[in-house]
């Protein structure tokens, strides 16, 4: 039988794994969930992923590929999986795709939403799920400075040296600021990310609120390139990615 291209949507908790990508020293999601499907189509699998998620991160939305001679019908796979994975990651769906797929590549725009806690009390429940912060924050100031983030910049300013790409210009489409409770979510979404930018632009965020730096100061500081003039960035716990844009059907 023919290869087929399988896609995958599922969801995972980070908490446990060093990220999605596969480690030779660590447990990652990736290497996990190949793990589960090769017990189930009996051949070794590569999964390429939507993206890199850090040690702790999470994802209510994610996507992944691979190719298998297995006859098993796709519509099978998600329960057959799931037996075979911890209770932290579930597969939800898995459609057969063009051959020309690839779930990064074929990636028109993610969204990552930043969680925080911004109580004077924390929340056993909320524990390794959000960014704990008693120090009360003023949402509508971080919102000011998140609009700051969007439209075409240079993130270099925003990025911990990591991963290398040919260029650090991105396009941010909405960098929206809520709170709901004691919850404040920090939904961003962008036709791709570099290494700790959503993370650092939370932390940006959060200085303002503080008084540290002024929403007006954020073009110059992207301007600059210069990573010390932004906040800190923000622990993993907090960060999910939330949604992905394919021009195929595999949400």
């Amino acid at each position: 039988m023919e290869p087929r291209n399988i896609a995958l949507r599922l969801s995972y908790t980070g908490t446990a794994y060093h990220g999605w990508q596969v480690q030779k020293n660590a447990v990652s999601v990736a290497e996990t969930v190949e793990k589960a499907l090769a017990s189930v189509v009996c051949h070794p699998v590569r999964l390429t992923g939507a993206g890199r998620t850090d040690a702790g991160v999470h994802a209510q939305v994610y996507v992944a590929n691979f190719r298998t001679a297995s006859g098993i019908p796709a519509e099978r796979l998600p329960l057959a999986v799931n037996t075979r994975l911890p209770d932290d990651i579930s597969v939800s769906k898995a459609t057969e795709v063009p051959d020309s797929f690839n779930a990064i590549g074929s990636c028109r725009k993610k969204e990552y939403t930043y969680k925080i806690y911004n109580s004077r009390i924390r929340d056993p429940f909320y524990v390794n799920r959000v960014w704990f912060y008693p120090k009360l924050l003023d949402e509508t100031v971080m919102a000011e400075a998140a609009r700051q983030f969007v439209g075409v910049h240079d993130f270099a300013a925003v990025r911990s040296v990591g991963t290398e790409t040919r260029t650090t210009v991105r396009t941010v489409h909405y960098f929206e600021i809520e709170r709901r409770g004691d919850i404040i979510d920090c939904r961003v979404c962008a036709d791709g990310f570099l290494y700790n930018m959503v993370r650092a632009m939370v932390g940006t965020c959060i200085y303002a609120a503080e008084g540290k730096l002024e929403a007006a100061d954020i073009p110059a500081i992207l301007s600059s390139r210069n990573r010390t003039l932004a906040g800190p960035t923000a622990p993993p716990d907090g960060l999910y990615m939330t949604n992905l844009w394919y021009d195929e059907d595999v949400l």
